[in-house]
């Protein structure tokens, strides 16, 4: 199974600049481009929240249209972020899977692939931090208990994880610990996919890896002494899940841009791990 994440688009209205720096819409519609010509091609796609900067209808009508024209051939699924607004997100997107299956939240299961996706809405109305109210952490535990024996990701906007940046765990999803007893009680929980922190960060909750992925727009800085929350135009990203025929998964990160290369590996003679029954062009 290849499942593609791209998390925090920021799309804004033409013309303007998210921060009036970062050109959001932009680098989203190069990222959607470069998923949509994947080959092989993806077998799902996932977005995890901030698929707007503001949640404006003018900014959720570009995204719909761009969604349709390079990802309407895969299965697309999508929850919200805390620049989302739920009622806004819900009657743009409300045709694409389990947008509107649930009454209160945006929040569903995704069955029919060979790792079951549960899609986790953390929205906090009003508030950048996440959170996990009592209906919606029932609404998972029931959900989980119903498939004890699939292999499961968990997808949704907030870190359950704290990074070590200030800025970054101020706003990450806020008593996480409840999340990761719920996770505990299910052992078939393999990865939580998020975004939120536009980096590329890995932790863990429970038994669970902890993947957030990177923005698919600008990052955010790295920096452990100073940390004031400041946007930095590294390369934008996305992620790439793999479920081997054995089971295992393992997850890439991708650039979107496209770089000098591929070039062949050639080995020097002094190099000492060669062997003469690998070809020499196949030695990394």
């Amino acid at each position: 199974m290849i499942l593609a994440h791209l998390t925090d688009l920021h799309v804004r209205p033409p013309g303007v600049a998210v921060s009036r720096i970062a050109e959001a819409t932009m680098l989203a519609e190069r990222a959607l481009r470069a998923v949509g010509a994947m080959r092989p091609m993806p077998d799902a796609v996932v977005i995890s929240g901030d698929l707007t900067d503001c949640g404006l209808d003018r900014e959720y009508a570009i995204l719909a249209s761009m969604l349709r024209r390079y990802l309407g051939h895969l299965p697309l699924y999508l929850v919200p972020g805390n620049h989302d607004r739920r009622e806004n997100f819900r009657a743009w997107l409300g045709d694409f899977p389990g947008v509107t299956e649930h009454p209160d939240f945006v929040q569903y299961a995704v069955e029919h692939l060979p790792v079951r996706l549960v899609m986790l809405d953390s929205v906090a109305p009003g508030y950048g931090h996440g959170e996990l109210c009592d209906a919606r952490l029932a609404w998972l535990e029931a959900t989980l208990a119903a498939a004890p024996d699939r292999s499961t990701m968990l997808v949704l906007h907030h870190p359950p994880i704290r990074c070590g940046l200030v800025m970054s765990d101020a706003i990450n999803l806020h008593h996480a610990e409840r999340l990761a007893a719920v996770v505990a009680r299910h052992r078939q929980v393999e990865r939580i996919l998020c975004g939120h922190h536009h980096r590329m960060i890995v932790g863990r909750l429970a038994h669970a890896i902890v993947s957030a992925a990177p923005s698919v727009a600008h990052q955010a800085e790295f920096d452990l002494l100073d940390d004031q929350g400041r946007l930095i135009m590294e390369p934008p990203q996305f992620q790439v899940h793999l479920r081997l025929p054995d089971g295992e998964i393992v997850s890439h990160t991708v650039f979107v841009d496209q770089y000098p290369g591929p070039f062949p590996y050639i080995a020097d003679p002094e190099y000492p791990g060669r062997r003469p029954t690998i070809p020499i062009a196949a030695i990394p």
